[in-house]
This record gives structure tokens, C-alpha cells and sequence, in this order.
């Protein structure tokens, strides 16, 4: 067990309360005496730490349980109804929604087609009408936005996205705009970096410090993850790949800002889409084109042959905008995700490590992503999360009672 850490009576405590909520968060309902032990603290102390949270409302008393024969004990956990939060991923054609208490339990959902809307207030009441489809069972302390593109935190303006990409968003002042509307705190941020949060935290890259996650669909983008915290870069751009000029596509000068042209031009949805049907390989769109490939690949004869050398091409496609990402990055892992990912499964996985090696990029590992559900969703929950407890438990902390001892 730790030491206790020394100083005032007034740290120790808001120390003690933040760290006993952590805990009835990850074990609890818990008894007097197992908080105790689980803090470190006196039973003394813990009896006078759950007094306070429960004056504060944090936690509540959660009936009782049989311990020795004839004698019962109290249980504690954290009040589930101390906060709620709501996530949200925007695209263009939908919103989706989760609603969760403070424990981190889904309480609401709610799926929504995302039609144009006309500038800011258009835009704060389908966020509105949105949230309120998933009905949040009380106010909520703060929502987190997932979108494609970033918000230029020099600027305010949500950049790397046309108004074709996210209709409706390109306004000054984007956040506090929304904030105000809605009525809660309001984070607004990049879909893939909140891909790579929730692979940090429950998927592919635990226990990864270092690590690149690329997002391949029908466009391309990357999050980076440097020292276990996400950078987001100066403009609020890093990671965004999919115009990354590489060796055999257009640049911008060629297409303009916009246009066709590098990383996208070379191994997005439509440009993979194009590059298996010159091997033979059909389908409706990108995702069935790579499904079918894969299936093919299975299979002997010519179609065979076609199929495996149709997805080594995309492979090499993919690797080389990884190789020149890990030159300047040297992450330790690489995550795929994405709907072309999902599309190529293991096979496509295993094609684009192989090529890797033979562009002399040796120790990068590669996995597919590992988060079920909307990863999008899941990364967004766990920001709202994390923010309001911070918020709340600290709150709690500086408003408490008056000071009491807090040692062992």
C-alpha cells in the first residue's frame, strides 16, 4: 500500500473524497469497512468521508448487506443522478445520441436523420431536438460533438470539413455558439480522435502510449496519441491525412485545396473502389468492392489470383501513407479502423503489415480496431465522462463542510 500523503487538512480531504468516488465508481456499492480498506483510510475517517459525500449528494446508501451471522452493514455507491451527459456523433446524414449518468450507465439513445440547417440557430435547435429524442432523465452537465473536421482554435471555426462535408457548420464562434444555445458546456470534436480515445481505453491500443490510429472509409483520417494523451495540433488539424501529399498522387496545387489529390486520391473509398475493378473486382460501393475481393481471395483460379493481387495493391496504398506518417511520428502501433478496414478484415490487416516490412518499417505492430458499438460514441462518452467527474468531484471537494482530520 501507498503512503499517505502529507498536508493540509483541507487537501487530504478533497484528495480522500475524489479518490473514495473513484473507487465506489469502479467497485462499488461498497460497505464503511470496504472503503476503508480500499482507501487506506480509518473507519473513522471513512464514516466522516461518506457523511460528507452524502450531504453533497454524490453518493447515497444503497440498502444493506448480510455480513456475520446477526449483523448487517450498510452500502454505499456513487448517486447515479449527480450528473448526466450526452454524446453525440454527427455526420451528414445522421445524428446519433447516448445520454449517461454519472456512473457511466447509457440512460437514453436516440438515432435522428441530420437534414441541412440554416446557420447557427438552425443548427442549435437539430442539436436540440437531437438530445431531447434521447431524453435525458435530468439537465445535463455537458455534452461532447463528435464531426468530421476540427475546430481551429485560433479561429473558432470548424476547419478541415466543407460545407458539403457538415452543412450547417461553418459559423463563427462554433462552441460557445452551440453552448449557448443548448444550455450546457459543449465540446466539439474530431470522430476519428475520438475513435483513438475510446481504442485507449477499452480497445486495440490499452497499454499503448505511443500509437497512430488510421480511420479508412470513404475518406481518410488519422489520430495521433503521443505520450498516452491525444495531440491535437496547433490548428487543431493533426491527423487529418487524407490530403497528406504521397508519391504517385496529385497534390493540391494540381486539385486545390479540396480536390482530389494525396493520401485520399491514392487510398480512399471511391479511389480503392476504382483500383479493384481495374483486377476484376466489382461491387455496389468500396466496402462491398473489398468484402468481395476478400471472399474471392479465398477461392482458387484466376479471380483468385486477381482478387489477392487487387488487395495487395490497396495494402500497399495504405501502407505507404503509414510509413511516411510512422517516419515522423515512430508510434508503436498502428490501429485500422474504418469501414474499408472492417471490409478487409484480418486479410487486409495482415497485407498492410507485410508491407511495412518491405518499406523497412520493422517493429510498427498493426491491429484492427477492438471497441464495439459506435466507436465514435464510445471515445465521446468516455471525454464527458471524464470532464464532468472532474468537474463534480472537485466541486465537491472545495464545497465541503469544514475541515476534519483525514489520516489513517
Amino acid at each position: 500500500m501507498k503512503p499517505p500523503v502529507h498536508g493540509t487538512p483541507r487537501l487530504m480531504r478533497a484528495i480522500n473524497d475524489r479518490a473514495a468516488l473513484r473507487i465506489l465508481l469502479e467497485k462499488g456499492p461498497l460497505t464503511r469497512p470496504e472503503l476503508s480498506e480500499l482507501t487506506g483510510l480509518s473507519k473513522p475517517t471513512a464514516f466522516q468521508l461518506l457523511a460528507r459525500l452524502q450531504e453533497a449528494g454524490l453518493v447515497v446508501n444503497d440498502g444493506v448487506r448480510a455480513g456475520q451471522p446477526g449483523r448487517t452493514a450498510e452500502v454505499y455507491r456513487v448517486n447515479a443522478a449527480a450528473a448526466y451527459v450526452a454524446a453525440l456523433d454527427v455526420t451528414p446524414e445522421r445524428i446519433g445520441v447516448q445520454v449517461a449518468d454519472i456512473t457511466g450507465a447509457v440512460v437514453g439513445a436516440a438515432r435522428s436523420p441530420a437534414p441541412t440547417p440554416a446557420g447557427g440557430g438552425g443548427l442549435v435547435e437539430r442539436l436540440r431536438e437531437a438530445v431531447g429524442a434521447a431524453q435525458p432523465p435530468g439537465p445535463l452537465r455537458r455534452v461532447v460533438i463528435g464531426v468530421q473536421g476540427a475546430v481551429d482554435p485560433t479561429t473558432g471555426r470548424l476547419d478541415y470539413a466543407t460545407a458539403e462535408d457538415m452543412p450547417g457548420w461553418q459559423i463563427p464562434d462554433l462552441v460557445p455558439t452551440l453552448a449557448d444555445g443548448l444550455g450546457v458546456t459543449v465540446d466539439v470534436e474530431n470522430d476519428v480522435n475520438l475513435v483513438a480515445l475510446a481504442e485507449q481505453a477499452h480497445g486495440a491500443a490499452a497499454g499503448c502510449p505511443d500509437f497512430v490510429l488510421l480511420w479508412a472509409g470513404e475518406g481518410l483520417g488519422a489520430a495521433l496519441v503521443i505520450g498516452g494523451r491525444l495531440h491535437r495540433g496547433f490548428f487543431g488539424g493533426a491527423g487529418e491525412v487524407g490530403y497528406m501529399p504521397i508519391p504517385g498522387a496529385a497534390t493540391a496545387r494540381d486539385a486545390g485545396r479540396f480536390g482530389h489529390h494525396g493520401y485520399q486520391a491514392l487510398a480512399g473509398g471511391p479511389a480503392v473502389q476504382d483500383l479493384l475493378r481495374s483486377y476484376g473486382v466489382h461491387g455496389a460501393d468500396f466496402q462491398e468492392s473489398v468484402a468481395t475481393a476478400v471472399r474471392l481471395a479465398e477461392g482458387t483460379g484466376r479471380a483468385a489470383e486477381e482478387a489477392v493481387a487487387g488487395l495487395r495493391t490497396v495494402a500497399a496504398r495504405v501502407a505507404l501513407g503509414l510509413a511516411t506518417i510512422a517516419s515522423v511520428v515512430d508510434p508503436g502501433l498502428v490501429v485500422l479502423a474504418g469501414s474499408l478496414v472492417s471490409a478487409g478484415g484480418e486479410r487486409l490487416r495482415d497485407l498492410v503489415e507485410r508491407e511495412l516490412r518491405a518499406l523497412d518499417v520493422e517493429r510498427l505492430r498493426v491491429r484492427l480496431s477492438a471497441v464495439r458499438g459506435n466507436p465514435v460514441l464510445v471515445g465521446a462518452m468516455d471525454l464527458a465522462l471524464a470532464r464532468v467527474r472532474d468537474e463534480v468531484f472537485g466541486q465537491a471537494a472545495r464545497d465541503g463542510g469544514p475541515a476534519t482530520a483525514v489520516g489513517r
